[in-house]
């Protein structure tokens, strides 16, 4: 059995498989209306690949979705264990708390 790719690409597939079949679409359709190969957009739904992002435009743009639909809450750590937990944001609000306490 192949194995998952990552939690996000199990949601993701989930809201794609969703969509699709609330429109009574079949995998060979999607597949021909948005030009990727039907067994492409089935190892999506079960979450074993992950989409690029054109792949991920192409289907939502065939499903007439906003592609952003299928990726919203998703999170980084939707991927697995990051190295790194620290954000832009900490990252700015450290260093600016460094130069205050040199300055002052």
């Amino acid at each position: 059995m192949p194995q998952i790719h990552s939690d996000a690409a199990v949601k993701i597939g989930r809201r794609l498989r969703e969509v699709r079949q609330q429109l009574g679409i079949s995998l060979e359709d999607l597949g021909e209306l948005s030009q990727i190969s039907w067994a492409s957009i089935g190892r999506i739904e079960r979450g074993v690949s992950s989409p690029t992002v054109e792949t991920l435009v192409r289907i939502a743009t065939a499903l007439d979705v906003d592609p952003g639909a299928f990726l919203s809450d998703l999170t980084a750590d939707d991927y697995g264990v990051r190295a790194h937990q620290v954000t832009a944001r900490d990252l700015i609000r450290a260093r600016r708390s460094d130069s205050r306490r040199r300055s002052g």
